[in-house]
């Protein structure tokens, strides 16, 4: 894997209950590169993120992502190996019970970050997404393209390299869409590698 490569996978497989779910698949990403995984619901693309931040590991192949092999390390790496992947989720899954400062902030609490620094970064990630004059709300108070916002501000708090985001936009209007889109790329500008999955060729 060269450096420029931040995830490559080779000849990988994959099988739940007997079923192939991916197979002999190989795969690579550089750095700075946007790329969308598509298809239709249930061919395996969330399974293919799955492998990249070790939720299931393959039946054969080898997964790398940055410097670290995944299907060889150790439990004790994986909170570290997944500190260099930012992921954004379909349905949001917010804190409901904080508002959108502390939901950002919560990542980098887990990590051991110092109160000052926290403070700072959070603010850092909410202007980024556009969200600065929000962070005293709740989820609740936030439309769809908002809470989506507070995500990637969250998903990009500990300065991953690479932002993965599963059908980010699937619960969204057209207009919502278009601006997580936006951001999406705006982020990508910035040099930070995206992988996109999605079943929505006009997204594409």
């Amino acid at each position: 894997m060269s450096e420029t490569t931040v995830i490559e996978l080779k000849n990988v497989t994959l099988s739940y209950d007997n079923a192939r779910i991916l197979d002999d698949v190989n795969f690579k990403l550089n750095n700075g590169e946007f790329a969308y995984l598509i298809g239709p619901t249930g061919v395996g693309k969330s399974s293919f993120l799955k492998l990249l931040y070790r939720d299931v590991v393959p039946d054969h192949g080898k997964v790398r992502v940055t410097e670290y092999p995944v299907n060889k390390i150790s439990e004790r790496e994986v909170p570290m190996l997944r500190r260099r992947l930012g992921i954004v989720f379909q349905d949001f899954q917010l804190l409901q019970d904080r508002n959108v400062h502390d939901n950002v902030a919560f990542s980098l609490q887990v990590t051991g970050e110092k109160p000052k620094f926290i403070k700072q970064r959070v603010l850092e990630v909410l202007t980024m997404v556009g969200l600065s004059h929000r962070r005293k709300h709740m989820p609740k108070d936030l439309s769809g393209g908002e809470q989506q916002r507070v995500v990637i501000a969250r998903a990009l708090a500990n300065e991953p390299r690479i932002l993965l985001a599963d059908e980010p936009t699937g619960n969204l209007d057209p207009k919502a869409t278009k601006e997580i889109m936006e951001l999406l790329r705006t982020i990508n500008n910035r040099g930070m590698a995206v992988l996109m999955v999605t079943h929505d060729y006009a997204v594409v």
